[in-house]
């Protein structure tokens, strides 16, 4: 994959402290990646790259929303999504990305691409099961719902097979609470 040079931080030239990076993602991010579950993406990241002696401390902070279409009736809405994560960058004798919060780079790098990072934090982000806020609060109007209602059972048709049951299972339900 090819990497985006407007997430490369060059560490390198930096002095020793703090240095903060901000990042406006859309939806051409996300093309880069050939992910099209979302429909649009509006997401600030907030990055905070700590620069020590031996070591790298980066620090992500997203927030924003995608717009997704919802589980249960298919219609578009707009996700709000909030997401950090705590990124340490060492030194060593070759690359090695195996630890999920760890990146050991090769002596001599000057520079670290986030843009995988960034990627992974947005896509966990959103949850797995994603219900329109209109669904959940009663307000939205949609065939799909109305659709859904009408095949849904009734409470009323319950209610009439219990009446309607032999009297006899009375009985022998009368058994098994007298036994207790």
């Amino acid at each position: 994959m090819k990497l985006l040079k407007e997430f490369t931080i060059q560490f390198v030239g930096l002095k020793l402290g703090k240095h903060h990076f901000e990042y406006q993602i859309g939806d051409e991010f996300f093309k880069h990646f050939e992910y099209d579950d979302f429909n649009h993406a509006n997401i600030q990241v907030d990055v905070l790259l700590e620069k020590k002696a031996t070591l790298l401390e980066l620090h992500f902070k997203i927030s924003g929303s995608v717009n997704v279409y919802c589980d249960v009736t298919n219609e578009p809405y707009d996700q709000a999504i909030q997401n950090e994560f705590d990124l340490v960058v060492k030194f060593g004798d070759e690359y090695n990305d195996e630890e999920i919060d760890l990146l050991v780079l090769p002596h001599g790098e000057y520079e670290v691409n986030i843009q995988q990072y960034i990627y992974e934090l947005i896509v966990l982000a959103v949850p797995t099961k994603r219900i329109h806020p209109g669904v959940e609060d009663g307000t939205l109007q949609s065939d799909i719902l109305d659709k859904l209602e009408e095949l849904s059972p009734k409470e009323q048709e319950n209610k009439n097979d219990q009446e309607d049951t032999d009297p006899r299972w009375n009985t022998l339900k009368k058994l098994l609470t007298d036994n207790k």
